[in-house]
């Protein structure tokens, strides 16, 4: 029943490689048992195909004029809130941060519609988003919407 990494290799190869997931696996082998489930499947993967919650992206503005200083209020980008304090300018976007008014497992199991990942994603796709910080000093920085260059 045992495979070798050669065996496997092969039938990557020949793209007819069988994995599924950690998850998957549970499921398969209730239904056809260890021994079936290990005949038919080559790779179980613990791996995600998204963001997961220790995912994140670290930040840095750069100095404007006049100074400004992030980690005295709240920050967001689209909303979702980002971690600042770590320098005056630098902040991190964790993927699994969720907006202020984010329901959360208030209503279970919840939605979930847009966190960190989402801007993540978004930014990975070249979309704009919208800076917001509350500097020291209660400050409000504020990247242009698009309409405001005109």
């Amino acid at each position: 029943m045992a495979k070798t990494i050669a065996e496997i290799n092969e039938k990557i190869k020949k793209g007819k490689i069988a994995v599924v997931t950690a998850e998957e696996i549970i499921d398969l082998v209730e239904k056809k048992g260890v021994e079936r489930a290990a005949r038919q499947i080559d790779i179980v993967t613990s791996a995600t195909f998204g963001p997961m919650c220790s995912s994140g992206a670290y930040f840095n503005t750069g100095h404007s004029k006049p100074r400004i200083k992030l980690g005295g209020g709240r920050t967001y980008l689209n909303e979702v809130p980002v971690y600042t304090g770590l320098a005056a300018v630098d902040f991190f976007l964790g993927a699994a941060a969720l907006p202020d008014n984010d329901p959360r497992n208030r209503v279970h199991p919840g939605e979930f519609r847009y966190g960190g990942g989402h801007v993540i994603e978004d930014l990975v796709a070249g979309k704009d988003v919208k800076l917001v910080g509350q500097c020291l000093r209660d400050r409000l920085l504020f990247t242009q919407e698009p309409g405001d260059l005109d």
